[in-house]
């Protein structure tokens, strides 16, 4: 029959009603928008009594305290370092850019910096990264750092947010020229940590997103944000059309709202269903599990995906995979591409970065 022929149309990410899906030539400057913790990422191969002194877990992002002051220096002194542009949005923001190509700056990434060393690697790394950064720079408080503990296929993560924690709303976002460019954007994403530092900011560039039927998107980031940061995370919620997470993460996530199962499937269905102010659009949920299919949410369907194999001798250093596959889903996203071509470039974006070392790339994407 001819009927066989006529595939259905895979279906496009509607950004606003009556816009038409435009060809990735035609994206502007300024449409992806990014705010978060703007980190020099310390990097560094260390064994496991360099994590047992310092009580880390192998596979962890948390947040520096006391304990950990030692600890950047020790890595320095110790440990072969290398230094990287970082923070999880930042990284996520330059992924997408990269991914993209042309135009340049259609990346714009908003977070606090120092008048420092570090401050201006951060903005030279931006230039380079042809993404649109416009810090908030203050000189109370140095240049946030992260220390990437390496260990086998596993990072370590302790950030001193130091000045990242600085960012104020009515000291850069509510400026006018700042909200211009906010306006501009069609997909915003803020990972999970900027929820520590700033949910008013988030709350204003969410709100802004719904009310103009555009796409908000949010990470989960890490368990201890849905643990501590419960009530600033569930402020957010019913503005996020796009969620991601990790497997880890989803579990927490799912014990802190008594969600009550331990089965993934279960699990992203339930936060699927959580309260949304946007109607016009279903929430989007997507889990990545390591090496294991991504679980996307979308719809009234749950759908796997499986990630690009990958020998374990490949791989490098997998800090910044995370901040890479959603850089790689952003990338199409902002495109109106359909949903199973944002994962191929996530999946993609995502096996790339962890054959090298932080979160780095080569010039040019190999993607089709």
């Amino acid at each position: 029959s001819t009927m066989a022929s006529e595939e259905p149309q895979a279906k496009k990410i509607k950004l606003s009603e009556g816009e038409k899906a435009e060809t990735a030539a035609a994206l502007s400057p300024n449409s992806l928008f990014g705010m978060g913790n703007p980190l020099l990422d310390i990097c560094a191969v260390v064994d496991k009594d360099f994590l047992d002194k310092y009580s880390l877990k192998p596979n962890d992002q948390i947040l520096a305290d006391d304990k950990h002051k030692a600890l950047f220096d020790e890595l320095v002194k110790k440990f072969n370092v290398e230094y990287h542009a970082g923070g999880a949005t930042q990284n996520s923001i330059k992924i997408a850019q990269w991914m993209i190509q042309e135009p340049h700056n259609a990346g714009t990434f908003f977070g606090c910096i120092g008048k420092d060393k570090f401050g201006e690697i951060l903005k030279q790394k931006a230039e380079e990264a042809h993404i649109e950064a416009h810090y908030y720079e203050q000189d109370e408080e140095p240049t946030g750092t992260c220390a990437a503990c390496i260990t086998g296929d596993n990072r370590s993560l302790v950030a001193n947010l130091a000045a990242a924690n600085c960012y104020k709303k009515e000291k850069h976002l509510d400026l006018e020229d700042n909200w211009k460019l906010v306006e501009k954007a069609r997909v915003y994403y803020i990972a999970g940590f900027f929820l520590t530092v700033s949910v008013e900011s988030i709350l204003k560039v969410a709100k802004h997103a719904s009310e103009a039927n555009k796409l908000f998107c949010l990470n989960l980031s890490a368990p201890f944000i849905s643990q501590f940061f419960k009530d600033n995370l569930m402020q957010v919620m019913p503005y996020v059309d796009v969620l991601f997470g990790n497997e880890t993460e989803a579990g927490a996530f799912a014990k802190e709202q008594e969600f009550e199962t331990k089965d993934i499937k279960e699990i992203i269905k339930k936060t699927q269903a959580l309260p949304k102010v946007n109607a016009k659009r279903q929430r989007i949920v997507v889990f990545t599990q390591g090496k294991d299919d991504t679980i996307i949410a979308h719809d009234d369907k749950v759908e796997t995906f499986p990630v690009l194999k990958i020998s374990p001798k490949d791989i490098v250093d997998t800090n910044g995979a995370g901040d890479a596959f959603v850089g790689g889903f952003l990338s199409q996203l902002v495109q109106e591409k359909p949903l199973d071509q944002c994962v191929k470039a996530a999946h993609y974006a995502a096996n790339v970065i962890i054959q090298r070392a932080g979160c780095t790339f080569p010039e040019k994407p190999d993607f089709k």
